[in-house]
């Protein structure tokens, strides 16, 4: 008689990965982490968690918005197009010098400007949305009513008599 194989438990999801995150954080970082995620929600309805690169937690919108790393001694929120968002309050303040992304990094007893960083978190969705529309328009489309080519096969070689 085979054996029975044992039930396949279901993948943890990244919303459960990320509050698993917090909660072993267990000190300053994992509440400033938990307070981070909530501003996320509030500000872009509709957010998608992910957890990618060994337990990070991102976080998409039309692609990443942004990931949330801890550090010993901060928590940093990466955006990954970080250098193309506006930023009048200054809250950029880590990886400065990349053409692309840009970083906060929020150390323990800091004071976050939450509506400063809810307009940041609503300007990466929005500058995203945008990035994809704009791959939508430029996507070639074949013409109406035209079949693509045909594909050509290989030329055989001919059996001599």
């Amino acid at each position: 008689m085979a054996a029975t194989p044992a039930p396949q438990q279901a993948e943890p999801s990244a919303s459960a990965l990320i509050d698993a995150k917090i909660r072993d954080l267990a000190d300053w970082r994992g509440d400033t982490l938990a307070h981070l995620r909530k501003l996320m929600h509030e500000a872009v309805p509709g957010v998608v968690e992910e957890v990618k690169w060994r337990g990070v937690p991102v976080w998409s919108h039309a692609g990443i918005l942004c990931t949330g790393e801890t550090y010993q001694q901060a928590v940093k929120m990466t955006f990954a197009h970080g250098a193309s968002l506006p930023d009048p309050h200054g809250l950029f303040n880590a990886s400065l010098d990349g053409n692309t992304r840009r970083a906060i990094d929020v150390r323990e007893g800091e004071a976050i400007n939450e509506a400063a960083l809810k307009a940041l978190f609503r300007a990466a969705a929005e500058f995203n949305g945008l990035q994809a529309a704009q791959k939508k328009k430029t996507k070639p489309k074949a013409p109406a009513g035209k079949k693509a080519p045909a594909a050509r096969k290989a030329p055989t070689a001919k059996k001599s008599a």
